[in-house]
């Protein structure tokens, strides 16, 4: 397989010791098959249900698939500031150009510890509301 931003032959190699990739030598960017962006989210929050929708704002690219040689669809990843290209045509996979492979985890880091934030904010709103209510009853009695 070539990469579809400078056609250099990708070479495999595993991504910190766990997700077998693509990689190109030059540009530093990475060729995930399609279950590996899931994998490579997992590391730091594997909550697929809080996750949100992966592909929003998808656009036609000028780069090929390097499996298929069909064009890339850009698009805005789960609504955060970050743009990556997909195989939309047939689903092969995922290119992340360098770096946009941490920026992934950085925002799965982000948002596991956003949701713990109001899974704690909840529990403590459900502790407050029980305490109130045992002090109304009892006044009543």
């Amino acid at each position: 397989m070539n990469c579809p931003k400078c056609n250099a032959d990708l070479i495999k190699k595993y991504y910190k010791g766990m997700i077998e990739v693509d990689s190109c030598p030059n540009c530093r960017g990475m060729w995930l098959d399609f279950n590996e962006l899931d994998k490579l989210e997992d590391v730091v929050f594997d909550d697929d249900a809080h996750k949100g929708s992966l592909v929003h704002f998808q656009s036609k690219t000028n780069y090929p698939c390097p499996q298929c040689g069909a064009g890339l669809d850009e698009f805005q990843y789960r609504l955060y500031d970050l743009r990556l290209d997909t195989c939309a045509e047939n689903g092969h996979g995922f290119w992340l150009d360098a770096g946009e492979d941490e920026r992934v985890m950085t925002l799965m880091r982000q948002r596991s510890a956003d949701i713990q934030r109001k899974l704690d904010a909840e529990a403590s709103w459900r502790q407050t509301l029980k305490g109130m209510h045992l002090f109304l009853t009892k006044k009543k009695n």
